[in-house]
């Protein structure tokens, strides 16, 4: 299947790129809406799985238009081609995606330089005119589950301990008062597969992936660099407060973060091998709570 799919995008592409006819060409992700295809190691391709995808890789191209010259890391410059089938392209962003351990390993110097070049950009971001990223096809961010699915299609997946504590989070999240910073339009996706990290110079070279960028509640936007490291978290946070002169709530962040986690679960709750990723991810993440009970034990 995927050898199937390879060809048919082959062909699309050097319909329009002859010169890339010989070139190597890989696929390198299966995502929901679109499928992308890697040329040398030196453009992107993105093919959209159907019509709504399609419309979503439009309103993409255009964001990222409004973004490209606000911001000051680096985005994709998101062509697109109308085929058929439709697709975009771009050059790919010299760096590879961060994770956890990768973090782990950096030097104190390099991870406040990383929080405080994505402090930056969210506060850019966050700094967008909305009437003018209204114009440019942005919508509200999709919504979360709510308490009632959560409660019945995620907290059965869970051991007896962590589902006590997910029913904390549920009833602490029905609890929140409307965000107090607001809307915004964010980035909503900032976790380390949507970075290019150059790791030989520990610094952060670009952001990719603007498909999940919308209006949503302030603080939202900073949950997603939990799934990287809540360290991490906290150094965005405090210089975000220094750039922007704005208070953010760290509580609220993990409140949001755990109920993030619960969402995603329930999103998965009839997919085994999600679900069991997913019931890892709120492992993972309320273990470093500083009010989750009792000992960690593997059965959790």
């Amino acid at each position: 299947m995927a050898k199937t799919k390879l060809k048919k995008f082959r062909a699309a592409i050097v319909r329009d790129f002859p010169a890339l006819a010989s070139a190597e060409f890989t696929l390198i992700g299966d995502g929901w809406d679109s499928i992308a295809v890697d040329v040398d190691g030196k453009l992107i391709f993105k093919f959209p799985r159907n019509k709504v995808a399609g419309a979503a890789l439009r309103r993409e191209s255009a964001i990222l238009g409004a973004v490209r010259a606000a911001i000051s890391l680096a985005v994709p410059d998101l062509r697109l081609h109308e085929g058929p089938p439709l697709f975009s392209s771009h050059l790919k962003l010299k760096g590879r995606q961060i994770e956890t351990e990768d973090y782990d390993a950096l030097p104190e110097e390099a991870r406040q330089k990383l929080g405080e070049d994505l402090a930056r950009f969210y506060a850019e971001l966050h700094g967008l005119d909305p009437a003018r990223m209204k114009a440019a096809g942005a919508q509200p961010v999709s919504g979360w589950h709510t308490a009632a699915a959560i409660r019945k299609k995620a907290l059965p997946l869970l051991s007896r301990k962590l589902r006590r504590y997910a029913r904390h989070i549920v009833e602490a999240h029905k609890a929140l008062s409307p965000d107090p910073g607001g809307t915004v339009f964010g980035f909503f996706d900032g976790h380390g597969w949507n970075m290019a990290f150059n790791r030989k110079k520990q610094r952060l070279v670009g952001i990719y992936d603007f498909a999940d960028s919308g209006f949503g509640p302030r603080h939202e936007d900073f949950t997603y660099s939990n799934a990287i490291s809540p360290d991490l978290t906290a150094r965005i946070v405090s210089a975000y407060e220094g750039l922007t002169e704005r208070e953010l709530d760290r509580r609220r962040i993990d409140i949001l973060t755990g109920y993030h986690h619960l969402s995603e679960l329930a999103d998965f709750a009839g997919n085994p091998g999600r679900a069991k990723q997913m019931r890892r991810n709120f492992k993972v993440w309320a273990q470093q709570q500083p009010d989750f009970p009792g000992e960690k034990s593997r059965k959790d």
